[in-house]
């Protein structure tokens, strides 16, 4: 793809006037939108899953699922402090602030809402939690010792500085797709072995030497034309999904190079993908891959590959060559 075709990409700019007049337009709207807080029919409707309680001398109901009844407030969960389960989706929900009550909560969905903050007190057992579909602008505020996946997506995030390595000690899956994230420098958390950031506007791949149990990796549909940032410290990755961004240099794969584990690619959608001699130039940079977009490589490519490969290697030798190493050559064959 040309820059002038790139041209035709709508820019950052772009996107976040026409985000500002929709949002701007909804909210608008939402201040018609009556109060219709959660009954105690609509709880006791949802309620499910009967359980022992801590003592093991009582039972209660721990699961509630009250997705799409339109409420504006959940006040009333206040008191249901044995809830392990809760679905509160895809309601007109702006402040979640009651769920601090309930300690015992283990998994929490609360897309499609009305959210500008997932910021709730430390839940001490939460493992899986979901705001996607709402207008979070900030990760500030979550701290849940053993959160293991956290879903962030489709909001209004354009960095996630708020999340702490020392806060989310067990977060091993991160969903930020559909935000406004031009960088990857503000995730700094260790322990994350899953990453989405697909249909953001990622530019610079920073930081990511910091992420050194991350196994997958997803980047489609963003603005990324260099594939600097990765490191020999990212030992665990294996899955790299870059389809539908910007690379158009061939010699960016060979920034790959450094990643021992490396099995599968996705570059479909990118320039780099025009080019005729695509599946073999890529499997001779990077050496160790089995899998290249949908397809598996051949022995036939792999034969094709290694050849190419062994005939180009005094050549790669040669100019690898340090300016000292290249005089001491020449100096010896004049010895000769």
């Amino acid at each position: 793809m040309s820059d002038e075709e790139f041209a035709d990409i709508p820019d950052e700019s772009d996107r976040e006037q026409e985000d500002t007049a929709d949002q701007q337009d909804e909210e608008d709207l939402e201040e018609h939108i009556p109060s219709s807080p959660l009954t105690e029919e609509h709880v006791k409707e949802g309620l499910s899953l009967l359980c022992k309680t801590g003592n093991g001398l009582q039972h209660a109901y721990v699961r509630l699922d009250v997705h799409e009844k339109q409420v504006t407030d959940v006040a009333i969960l206040n008191c249901f402090v044995h809830l392990r389960y809760v679905d509160i989706s895809e309601n007109m929900l702006r402040d979640i602030s009651s769920l601090n009550n309930l300690t015992h909560l283990l998994t929490l969905k609360a897309d499609s809402n009305l959210l500008t903050s997932a910021e709730l007190s430390e839940l001490p057992y939460l493992q899986h939690a979901s705001f996607a579909h709402n207008r979070i602008n900030t990760t500030e505020g979550i701290s849940h010792p053993l959160l293991e996946s956290l879903t962030l997506s489709y909001n209004n995030l354009t960095d996630a500085s708020g999340l702490k390595a020392d806060q989310l000690p067990n977060l091993h899956t991160l969903e930020l797709r559909g935000n406004r994230l031009t960088s990857t420098a503000s995730i700094q958390l260790p322990s994350l072995k899953k990453l989405y950031l697909a249909a953001n506007a990622v530019e610079k791949l920073e930081g990511l030497e910091q992420l050194t149990n991350l196994n997958t990796l997803h980047l489609r549909d963003n603005r990324v034309r260099e594939l600097d940032g990765f490191s020999e410290s990212m030992t665990a990755l294996q899955y790299l999904n870059i389809r539908s961004n910007r690379v158009a240099d061939l010699r960016e794969i060979d920034k790959l190079k450094p990643l021992p584990l490396l099995r599968a690619l996705v570059l479909e959608g990118n320039p780099v993908f025009e080019n005729g001699d695509y599946r073999i130039e890529v499997l001779i940079a990077v050496r160790r891959l089995e899998r290249l977009d949908k397809d598996e490589f051949t022995d036939e490519e792999r034969g094709e590959a290694e050849e190419l490969f062994e005939q180009r290697k005094p050549q790669d030798e040669e100019q690898n060559l340090s300016p000292t190493d290249a005089e001491e050559e020449v100096a010896e064959d004049g010895d000769v």
